[in-house]
């Protein structure tokens, strides 16, 4: 059994290599878009924004619904027409009719789809000078007697540091202390009315919160008030100030928050605060609506309703466009320290006496940061908040900094640019469309944005009727069996028993093509597909195009029945901007000359033409023997091109000029092109030759200046002679007086060593060594 399977080896290889190969292979698209079981148009577009549905009757005939499903470029390449496609598409509209002062757009639609999404951006300007409107919420508890004190001269301080950035302050009063129920209040009937009766001083009764001055810019009356007020008691340390920072701030036609102002809301306590379930305690289960509960001024609904929860309190003060500043003593900062990281537009001071001085300093502090501070806040709806994502991305003006959704140093005249984004994770259960809102709140600011958000979970052509595909209903229409053979004959090509092509079944008349994992089969007798394409390298039209009904349509760089060729031609331009030289034409490409003698990659080189002068000499020595006529019977064989005869200089732009003189010296000009395709030849007839007259000038020229020469040369030599002759006379011809100097330098004798080598020489050569004897210099020659 082992040698069996090592014999196999090489092929089971091969064939887990095909297995595998062909497993990986898939249709483009189909891991986004296709699945098997999908037959709706809903269906496909809850699989992602990029799928599509071809609802065109005839498309892909044959194929069952699941193909009709794929991105939109595969659909268009296999028929699909762009007005038969319904798609996800996430949709932007502006209404720019509402207009605004800091916050724009203030109204935007858009629409969604399974995992689309939709980018908007909004725009917060910080303006000059705004109103302000500043509400105190005092804790009126036994021990905030003395801050009461304190406070009966900040309105005028406070007015008069204010107008450095607003001439529009209005104040308004309110008062706290916790629910007047058990255990919160000691209940005896003594402690109800007086809490501080064990003091002997005469205090009010605890309450939740009280409205005691509405929004007013007369600071005489705000001094009023605030003198007026007494201090009350309780038995926990926990106040209610939450409790009565929401009623502040819901209460808006008693407190009088104006709409065009900024609002200010300063709590002033020196204890923490109760939160949302602690009214367990004492037996308060209704959790808070959020609304407002005053009657004559007075918080009625604190006995019944819990304590609100931070989230409740930050939407609220969100809606109405409050921020809120903390006024605490040193031993709670910490415990309001980590409160106020929950809140946003929230500004927390230390004080270590409410001194109007320091609530001076605190509240304008206060107001310069967060005015300098721009943030947004996006609330969503908790129903719809798992169905949809936002995001939100600040875009800073120069010299502040971004935090995550805010920026910091903003100054009056700047704008802030918040890129926010919404995206839709998933349709409603019921899979019907459904309208959102969201609405964008500037942190502190009156004016806001809504995003109204409409989901496309429908498509629009089933509610026409022509969504689902015609060949899966045709049994119900027919209302006739499977089984009946009658209609298998119409599911048969002509000339074929074969049903549907051997690649589906026939079902009502029609045929119904099989899915297969490496493409569609589709046609009337499943006698197309989009997987029959030539390979290139291996690959399906060379990986560079798609497969549609058998050919390979390429990408637009590529061309070619397998997309082998590239569509650009730029591989084929040349160093000096050509196509091929100009020699050629681009071919899949490649440059393919048009002349044989040239080569290289771009036919740049050409050995034959760079001697084109010379390979047509012979033909017009043969033509100016023959007194440059045309002899067909001989010079035809010498020449490969086609000779013609001029009798002009013109010279053409890009032919080969040449020359050829004869043996008299006579030139004749001659021209030679291939561009046409075929050589061609031209001859001048208007020959240069030299005349007899120039010759005999020539001549004459020569033999004068042969014969200035030779005089020059004796006269030389008179002058030479007569220079060394001595003074006074003359010297015996042939004689030569030497000085005593001169004959030191005489040699006597002259010794020389001749060597004389035999063909094939010795070992050693042979030396003769002989001596000349000289003649003396004054004996006579014999």
């Amino acid at each position: 059994m082992t040698s069996w399977l090592r014999s196999f080896h090489p092929l089971f290889l091969c064939l887990l290599t095909v297995v595998a190969l062909c497993s990986r292979v898939s249709r483009p698209g189909e891991s986004v878009c296709w699945s098997s079981s999908l037959t709706s148009c809903s269906e496909c577009l809850k699989r992602g924004p990029q799928c599509a549905w071809c609802f065109k009757e005839d498309f892909l005939e044959g194929a069952r619904s699941n193909y009709r499903c794929d991105l939109v470029e595969n659909l268009l390449l296999k028929g699909c027409g762009q007005e038969s496609i319904e798609q996800s598409e996430a949709k932007v509209e502006v209404d720019a009719t509402i207009s605004s002062t800091q916050v724009s757009p203030r109204d935007i639609s858009i629409q969604l789809s399974p995992g689309s999404q939709a980018s908007v951006i909004v725009e917060v300007k910080q303006l000059e000078r705004y109103p302000v409107d500043l509400y105190y919420l005092v804790d009126v508890s036994a021990s905030m007697q003395e801050n009461l004190d304190h406070l009966k001269t900040v309105g005028v301080a406070l007015s008069l540091r204010m107008t450095q950035h607003s001439s529009d302050l209005w104040l308004g009063f309110g008062s706290f202390v916790d629910k007047p129920v058990s255990p919160y209040i000691n209940v005896h009937p003594s402690k109800l009315n007086n809490p501080c009766s064990d003091y002997e001083v005469r205090c009010r009764p605890a309450h939740g919160f009280h409205h005691v001055l509405s929004m007013t810019r007369n600071m005489s009356e705000f001094t009023r008030v605030i003198k007026q007020q007494r201090i009350s008691g309780n038995m926990d340390t926990p106040e209610g100030g939450l409790d009565a920072m929401l009623q502040a701030a819901v209460c808006q036609k008693a407190v009088g928050w104006r709409p065009e102002a900024k609002r200010l809301l300063l709590l002033m306590t020196d204890q923490p605060s109760h939160l949302a379930l602690d009214s367990r305690l004492a037996g308060i289960v209704v959790p808070n609506d959020g609304l407002c509960h005053l009657d004559n001024n007075i918080y009625t609904a604190s006995t019944v309703m819990d304590h609100p929860s931070l989230g409740q309190l930050s939407d609220k003060l969100l809606e109405n466009h409050i921020y809120s500043i903390f006024a605490v003593e040193k031993q709670q900062y910490q415990w309001y320290e980590e409160l106020v990281r929950l809140l946003p537009g929230t500004h927390l001071g230390k004080l270590g006496l409410f001194q109007a001085s320091n609530l001076t300093e605190l509240v304008m502090g206060a107001y310069k940061k967060l005015l300098s501070e721009v943030a947004v806040a996006v609330s969503l709806d908790e129903k719809v908040s798992s169905r949809y994502w936002v995001s939100v991305s600040p875009l800073c003006p120069n010299g502040s900094t971004a935090n995550q959704q805010s920026c910091s140093g903003v100054q009056p005249g700047q704008t802030v640019f918040f890129n926010i984004t919404v995206g839709m994770h998933s349709c409603p259960d019921n899979g019907e469309n459904e309208d959102i809102s969201l609405t964008v709140h500037p942190v502190g600011y009156n004016e806001s944005s809504v995003i109204r958000v409409h989901s496309k979970c429908r498509c629009h052509c089933e509610s026409a009727g022509h969504c689902q595909n015609s060949v899966e209903s045709a049994c119900k229409e027919t209302g006739r069996e499977q089984w009946d053979s009658s209609l298998n004959l119409s599911c048969q090509s002509a000339g074929t028993d074969l049903i549907c092509s051997g690649r589906g079944v026939c079902e009502c008349g029609r045929c119904v093509c099989d899915q297969r994992r490496l493409g569609t089969v589709y046609g009337k007798y499943c006698e197309k597909d989009d997987f029959s394409c030539p390979y290139f390298r291996g690959m399906m039209c060379g990986g560079r195009g798609d497969c549609v009904l058998g050919e390979c349509v390429c990408k637009n760089e590529w061309t070619g029945d397998m997309c082998e060729c590239p569509a650009s031609t730029s591989s084929c331009q040349s160093a000096d901007g050509l196509l091929c030289s100009g020699h050629g034409e681009c071919v899949c490409g490649r440059c393919v000359c048009s002349d044989p003698r040239r080569s290289g990659s771009f036919c740049e080189r050409c050995p034959a033409c760079q001697s084109t002068c010379q390979s047509n000499m012979n033909c017009v020595v043969c033509h100016v023997a023959y007194g440059l006529s045309k002899k067909e019977d001989y010079c035809n064989k010498t020449c490969t091109t086609a000779v013609h005869y001029t009798d002009n200089g013109h010279t053409r732009d890009k032919w080969v000029q040449c020359m050829y003189v004869s043996n008299n010296n006579c030139r004749y000009p001659f021209q030679v092109t291939t561009e046409a395709g075929e050589a061609e030849l031209h001859i001048n007839t208007r020959a240069e030759c030299p005349s007899s007259g120039r010759v005999g000038t020539f001549l004459s020229v020569c033999a004068l200046t042969v014969l200035c020469g030779l005089v020059i040369v004796a006269v030389s030599r008179l002058l030479l002679q007569k220079r060394h002759r001595p003074p006074g006379g003359t010297v015996a011809d042939g004689v030569y007086n030497c000085t005593d100097k001169d004959l030191s330098y005489i040699p006597t004798t002259n010794e020389k060593t001749v060597t004389y080598r035999r063909d094939r020489p010795p070992d050693r050569p042979v030396e003769m060594n002989i001596q000349v004897p000289k003649m003396a210099f004054n004996d006579p020659w014999h």
